[in-house]
C-alpha cells in the first residue's frame, strides 16, 4: 500500500491522472487544484465539464479550507453517517476552477477508507473521486469491471484492493445551503 501511495502521489504531483480505491465505488483521481489534470480527467470519462465530480478529503477541518463557510449541520452529519456522505457545498474554494459548478458549488466526501484516507493524507490537498466508467455507460462495482479504455487512459493504476469481488454501493449525496437548506440528491 505505502508504494501505491508514494507512486500515485507522485503522478498527481506530475498532473497526471490515477485510478484508485475509495470507500465506495474504483475511482479516476487527480489533483483537485490543478485545471489541466481536471480536464484530463473529464476528457477520459467524455464528459462535460458542466457536470461537476466530486473531491475527497481525510478529515473534516480542511472543509473549513475549500469552503467559504461550513454549514453547522454538515459537522454533524458528516459524524452520525453511517455509510460514505457525499455534501454539495456552497462557495467553494482553492480547488480548480472547472471542478466548481456553475452554481459555485462543490460535492466533497470526507472518507474513512483507509487507502483513499492515506492517499489524501499523504497529498496533502484533496484529490478528485469520480466513478471509473465513460459517461453514459454504467459505474463498475469493482475492478474487473473496469474497461480497458478507462484503464489505457490514466498514468497509474493502484494495485491495492484490485482482487476484490465485492459491490460496493455509490455514497449518499445531499445538497446544503448555507441558510440552512437540505436536498437529498441521491440516497
Amino acid at each position: 500500500m505505502k508504494e501505491d501511495i508514494q507512486k500515485a502521489c507522485e503522478v498527481m504531483n506530475a498532473g497526471g491522472i490515477i485510478l484508485y480505491p475509495t470507500d465506495t465505488i474504483w475511482g479516476i483521481g487527480c489533483d483537485a487544484t490543478n485545471e489541466d489534470a481536471v480536464r484530463k480527467v473529464y476528457e477520459l470519462k467524455k464528459r462535460s465539464d458542466s457536470k461537476s465530480m466530486i473531491v475527497l478529503i481525510d478529515v473534516p477541518v480542511k472543509l473549513e479550507y475549500y469552503l467559504d463557510e461550513v454549514p453547522d449541520m454538515a459537522w454533524d452529519l458528516i459524524e452520525i453517517s453511517e455509510k460514505p456522505l457525499t455534501i454539495i457545498y456552497d462557495k467553494a474554494r482553492y480547488v480548480a476552477p472547472n471542478l466548481i459548478a456553475d452554481d459555485g458549488t462543490l460535492a466533497i466526501r470526507v472518507t474513512q477508507e483507509k487507502f483513499s484516507q492515506e492517499l489524501c493524507k499523504r497529498f496533502r490537498k484533496a484529490i478528485v473521486s469520480t466513478s471509473a466508467n465513460v459517461s453514459g455507460e454504467p459505474s463498475p462495482q469493482n475492478f474487473s469491471q473496469i474497461s480497458d479504455a478507462i484503464k489505457n487512459g490514466v498514468d497509474y493504476i493502484v494495485s491495492f484492493r484490485q482482487e476484490e469481488t465485492s459491490n460496493p454501493k455509490p455514497s449518499s449525496i445531499i445538497k446544503l445551503g448555507l441558510g440552512g437548506e437540505i436536498k437529498v440528491i441521491r440516497e
